[in-house]
């Protein structure tokens, strides 16, 4: 099963003050993919992949970006893993979200 690039999606309480901090750690904002204004980015530090969303959702996300998400939803049912929010349509983008047994959410997201 192909889990693909894997980030973390940060619930930060200051998106500038944030961004700072994660730049002075080396990580580059992706000048495509969110901004300041928009209260969510995506930075990268070598493979390193982090997303900051201010006021987005309330806990962190593990979040995995897959070729074919709804072949691991299958996988995911097919050994009794109970999913939060399910894919959508049978082709295309979409996502699901389910949570580990730590109450952690993950989120397999394919673009």
């Amino acid at each position: 099963m192909q889990l693909g690039q894997f980030s973390i999606s940060l619930n930060v309480k200051n998106i500038a003050l944030s961004k700072q901090f994660y730049e002075t750690l080396g990580f580059v904002a992706h000048p495509q993919c969110g901004s300041i204004q928009d209260k969510w980015l995506i930075m990268q530090h070598d493979k390193a992949v982090i997303g900051l969303f201010e006021g987005m959702f309330d806990h962190n996300i593990l979040t995995f970006n897959p070729t074919d998400v709804r072949a691991i939803e299958h996988h995911l049912v097919a050994n009794n893993i109970a999913i939060d929010s399910p894919t959508t349509g049978d082709e295309g983008p979409t996502h699901l979200i389910l949570k580990d047994p730590d109450g952690n959410t993950i989120m397999f997201d394919q673009f």
